[in-house]
């Protein structure tokens, strides 16, 4: 059994917190780690009939960098990209939002969740 890197590990137990966060915020997921070419999308969800396009990043500390800074315009374009793609195969929706989860742990316990809506535009330069 391959040795997984700590950084993923602890991403992918972040990506399982903000499902069920998004979840018991009434969320419907559609789909989780969805991949268009090299491109992620964390989680794919309806909030109502908005389609939510919704990155999950999650530290050990948040002391130089908030997770969701993290998120740069490189990433932001990565997502718009992987958006248009899925975007084509389903019409189930009336608007489209890209959202952040922000999860910062402490001691291997959730210290903050921060859910940032509409964390960005795409096309406009934040």
């Amino acid at each position: 059994m391959k040795k997984i890197a700590k950084h993923i590990k602890l991403g992918k137990e972040g990506e399982k917190i903000a499902k069920q966060y998004l979840e018991n915020k009434g969320f419907s997921i559609i789909e989780v780690n969805w991949r268009f070419h090299h491109k992620e999308v964390d989680i794919i969800c309806k909030n109502g009939t908005t389609l939510v396009f919704a990155e999950v990043k999650t530290r050990t500390c948040d002391y130089f960098q908030k997770p969701f800074e993290a998120v740069d315009e490189k990433k932001q374009q990565f997502l718009t990209e992987a958006a248009e793609a899925f975007v084509c195969n389903f019409t189930d929706f009336s608007e489209i939002r890209f959202d952040i989860v922000s999860i910062v742990f402490n001691n291997n316990k959730v210290r903050s969740i921060e859910h940032i809506k509409e964390a960005f535009i795409p096309g406009i330069d934040s």
